[in-house]
């Protein structure tokens, strides 16, 4: 449940707002090359199309490694995102939104916390639980409503891991699977924290150090001393 660190939301309820289209921080889409990124994969046709071919291009061009877990601001930032050779479920979302932006499509960041039942028992014991609270999404206007896309697992990742890739068409909300193909149960959405214009970077480091303290004391002890951890142990979380 949310604590007194968190933002609950219901959702976003109304229209895009100019906010809705603004360079912020953490999404940079005037920055030249994270623009130049947004038309290429975006090409020509509808917003739709346009969202369609971005969210793909977000979810398969950054491997998706939940490793990539760090608290510094620049991870969140979306042009940081684009260059870096993997990240997590909340950074793709923040670069999706930021590249619908700079194709003129309106967008937020979502937010929800999600039970893994099939989350590495690594990760898991990592992480103290199998709930991963504030798992990111994106929110993208389209023909009148908000539809939420997950660019989080590449297909590569997905074909490794024996999960159906997330398909994105624009109208109907791309969210996770709840069984995978086996017919286990997977993904379970537990809370909405809803759709953000920029994202609550303080709120959200917050919440981070009270549910996953030993989790980052472990990284934060990882990284002084060289070391990294890869996706052995995923699973499929």
């Amino acid at each position: 449940m949310p604590d007194a660190n968190d933002r609950p939301s219901d959702g976003p309820s109304d229209g895009p707002t100019d906010a809705s289209l603004a360079a912020t921080r953490f999404l940079d889409w005037t920055t030249p090359s994270l623009q130049d990124f947004a038309v290429d994969a975006a090409g020509d046709g509808t917003d739709r199309d346009k969202a369609v071919r971005l969210c793909h291009a977000v979810r398969d061009r950054i491997r998706y490694d939940p490793y990539s877990f760090r608290l510094a601001p620049e991870i969140y930032v979306a042009s940081h995102c684009l260059d870096a050779p993997s990240a997590y479920c909340v950074p793709k979302a923040i670069l999706l939104a930021a590249a619908a932006r700079a194709v003129g499509i309106p967008s937020r960041v979502g937010f929800a916390d999600v039970r893994n039942h099939l989350s590495s028992p690594k990760l898991t014991a990592m992480m103290g639980t199998d709930v991963f609270r504030w798992h990111g999404y994106t929110l993208l206007w389209l023909d009148g409503r908000w539809v939420k896309a997950t660019p989080a697992f590449d297909i590569g990742l997905c074909t490794r891991f024996g999960i159906a890739p997330l398909d994105f068409d624009g109208v109907h909300d791309s969210i996770y699977h709840p069984f995978d193909s086996a017919g286990r149960q997977h993904m379970e959405y537990v809370a909405d924290r809803g759709g953000f214009d920029d994202v609550p970077f303080d709120i959200f480091v917050a919440g981070m150090r009270t549910y996953y303290a030993p989790m980052l004391e472990m990284l934060e002890a990882q990284d002084r001393a060289g070391a990294r951890m890869d996706d052995t142990a995923f699973g499929t979380a």
